[in-house]
């Protein structure tokens, strides 16, 4: 009798399989516990961004999200560490002071004087600075007399969401001058620290940049840039002591003389969340950086990143991302904001450093990129590599092959691979660990009418939606798992970055032998995306001149966009609407044994092209040739 009471449940699998349903309902219960996750974080974020609303307008807690949240972290819980960068440990206090010593110095600029005591005697009304700043209304006022802010410099007050540019590093004075910004009710771009001369100009004026701060190591490769930056009329500074040329102050001094009382929230509360929070620069699909309009909210949605991915206030987080990027800015320290936990910030990534670093600082989460998981898992075993506290490692761009060799060597571990963009609208979460994987197309999207290509039909979409183009293609199957599959149009990615081919072809096609260029990606055996290649037809009577590109590209291109490999062509080929080839390029790669063209090889070392010969070919197949 039990027997025949149990049959209907063992059929019940093969009902399933045969109606074609069992492989999306098989994981119910883990789309079902990641709703109930994300249904928890959504009404987490919305009761603080009620009680923010709720709070004193003069008060530290009544402004934007990561001046609020900031200053409920510093109350709450005011000596745990938020960020250890080197020797330097700072708590949640220290954070808060610091970033207000810096609000204050960026509200002198503004010419808003609070007073002496604490920022809230004499504080005005919204109207008296109210600016429209790139079509967005702004309410942060300035208040109390405007003053000069330094004799001489030429350059006029900041107005109430004025731009302002950060040229730095990974380090604490851009955390500190980042939330001193928005304390102050200005609006920051993160500017990609290679860009130098044509791009670096290019991003500034497309933002509408007012000032520009940047790292004194950076000055003296600045330099020929700096007449140009004093014409656009910006507040030039610098973040350090040393020996500045003139007209750049030292911003941090200005800073430390300041004292470390909050400021009044109004100065940053925006007066809608849609409005303009930041910027940060984006190849796209063509051309230079774009700089791509991060809101309010999405700085508050960025909040519950860490805890999507189930971490906690007791975790300690590896940062080795650059913080001009989304992920590291928005997603490593706006998510370790939300949880309130330790943040373990490295200005460059060491693969050699990377497990004495987790023993040392009792390291539980590391946010990477896949090109971090293969440098690692390409290191030599090490004794630090074994008994480390790390349980969770989460990220975008880990191929299945190096996932598979990245949790055998160093697991027990969980891997979250997720997916998203800049300037999107959607995100995606690996929560089964499904291997190669970047989340799940299941009843959560659905609901938002999130698709991905079958044929030529997109299922949930209806005539008259609109949809968000990503440049990416994705593959979805039978379960409903998401794969990352390439990317669409005039880019590649390579060294985590994007890189616009346009931009690339741009540069070389400003020297005077160059007739034609193709640019496009190569696939590089044991490396992650693609290395730029360029295929390159010269202009009569001219020969070629290795030694002038190489200049050419290492002066007006960031490293990660600089060809790694260049085909000597005497014409280029065309589809029959006149468009370079690109995909027949790139499946033909460098091999100097299939190819009866002139190969050469960037050789980043000596800072210069090299020929291509089978031998070099043949060492960069083994490893030996570094790219």
């Amino acid at each position: 009798m039990a027997a025949l009471l149990l049959l209907p449940l063992l059929l019940l699998p093969l009902l399933l399989l045969k109606l074609r349903l069992w492989p999306q309902l098989r994981w119910l219960a883990a789309d079902l516990a990641f709703s109930v996750r994300a249904l928890r974080c959504k009404r987490a974020l919305r009761a603080r961004a009620l009680a923010a609303a709720a709070a004193d307008p003069e008060g530290p807690e009544g402004g934007c999200s990561l001046a609020w949240r900031l200053a409920q972290l510093a109350r709450q819980r005011p000596a745990h560490t938020f960020l250890i960068h080197g020797a330097q440990r700072f708590s949640y206090a220290e954070a808060e002071r610091q970033s207000n010593r810096a609000a204050r110095a960026f509200l002198r600029a503004r010419g808003w004087d609070g007073g002496p005591g604490g920022g809230d005697s004499g504080a005005g009304g919204a109207g008296e600075g109210e600016r429209a700043v790139h079509g967005v209304r702004d309410s942060a006022a300035g208040s109390g007399a405007a003053r000069p802010v330094r004799e001489g410099d030429g350059a006029a007050p900041l107005a109430p969401g004025a731009i302002v540019a950060l040229l730095l590093p990974a380090c604490p004075e851009f955390l500190w001058l980042w939330f001193g910004l928005a304390k102050a009710g200005l609006r920051v771009a993160f500017v990609p620290t290679a860009l130098r001369r044509g791009p670096l100009l290019h991003c500034l004026r497309s933002c509408g940049a007012r000032a520009l701060v940047l790292a004194p190591e950076f000055l003296e490769s600045l330099e020929p840039d700096l007449p140009a930056l004093r014409a656009m009329g910006l507040h030039l500074w610098a973040a350090g002591s040393e020996t500045h040329p003139a007209g750049i102050t030292d911003f941090l001094a200005e800073a430390s003389a300041e004292v470390d009382g909050p400021v009044p929230g109004y100065l940053s509360a925006p007066q809608n969340i849609m409005d303009t929070c930041l910027y940060i620069f984006t190849s796209g699909t063509t051309g230079l950086p774009k700089a791509a309009r991060i809101s309010h909210l999405k700085v508050l949605q960025c909040q519950g990143f860490y805890q999507l991915c189930g971490a906690h206030q007791e975790d300690v987080i590896y940062l080795a991302l650059p913080l001009y990027h989304m992920s590291g800015s928005l997603l490593g320290i706006v998510g370790c904001l939300g949880i309130g936990a330790t943040v373990v910030l490295k200005s460059k990534f060491s693969a050699g450093q990377f497990w004495e670093d987790c023993q040392q600082h009792g390291v539980t989460v590391f946010q990477y990129i896949g090109e971090l998981c293969r440098y690692l898992v390409n290191q030599p075993p090490s004794k630090a590599e074994h008994g480390h506290k790390v349980r969770l490692v989460v990220g975008s761009g880990l191929r299945p092959d190096t996932w598979e060799r990245f949790v055998r060597r160093f697991g027990p571990l969980q891997v979250l691979e997720t997916y998203g963009l800049t300037e999107g609208n959607v995100a995606t979460f690996n929560y089964t660990g499904q291997r190669g994987a970047v989340g799940r197309a299941s009843w959560l999207y659905k609901g938002s009418r999130f698709g991905t290509p079958r044929g030529s039909v997109w299922p949930h979409l209806q005539p008259g939606d609109v949809f968000f183009n990503t440049g990416d293609l994705l593959v979805c199957d039978d379960q409903g798992f998401l794969r990352f599959h390439d990317r669409t149009g005039d880019t590649f990615r390579w060294k985590g970055e994007n890189v616009a081919t346009t931009e690339v072809a741009e540069a070389l096609e400003a020297l005077d032998f160059l007739q034609e260029v193709n640019v496009y990606g190569v696939t590089v055996p044991g490396h992650e995306g693609r290395a730029g290649m360029a295929a390159l037809v010269l202009r009569p009577p001219h020969s070629l001149d290795l030694v002038q590109l190489y200049v050419r590209v290492s002066e007006n291109l960031p490293p990660y966009a600089r060809p790694r490999f260049l085909r000597l062509q005497e014409s280029l080929a065309t589809t029959e609407t006149f468009k370079q080839q690109k995909v027949r390029m790139a499946k033909e790669g460098f091999d100097p044994s299939a190819l009866s063209d002139p190969l050469y090889i960037l050789d980043q070392a000596g800072g210069a092209y090299l020929p291509l010969t089978p031998a070099r070919y043949s060492a960069l197949l083994a490893g030996d040739l570094r790219i």
